[in-house]
């Protein structure tokens, strides 16, 4: 689980992750445009922009460079080394 933060922090759980932005699963509506911070609990923090909104979360994207690449191989690497549930 990650906490977005934004207005104010709130859960959110990483549905994609790249190196140029990730989808979110999240009650935060942050508007478009707006600049936010990603907190996971394996591959640190990352800032992102608001991209775009849905019903059940947001795409926020990075700026690509070698922190962003990090970032997602990280988040990867812990989703993938968690067990099945």
């Amino acid at each position: 689980m990650c906490v977005l933060i934004a207005e104010l922090p709130m859960p959110a759980a990483l549905r994609e992750v790249s190196a140029t932005g990730a989808v979110l699963e999240t009650n935060a509506r942050p508007p478009l445009g707006a600049d936010v911070e990603l907190h996971h609990p394996e591959a640190g923090a990352i800032a992102g922009t608001v991209q775009s909104l849905a019903d059940d979360g947001i795409a926020i994207g990075f700026d690509c460079g070698e922190h962003s690449v990090a970032f997602a191989l990280a988040a990867i690497t812990a989703d993938m080394s968690q067990p099945a549930a």
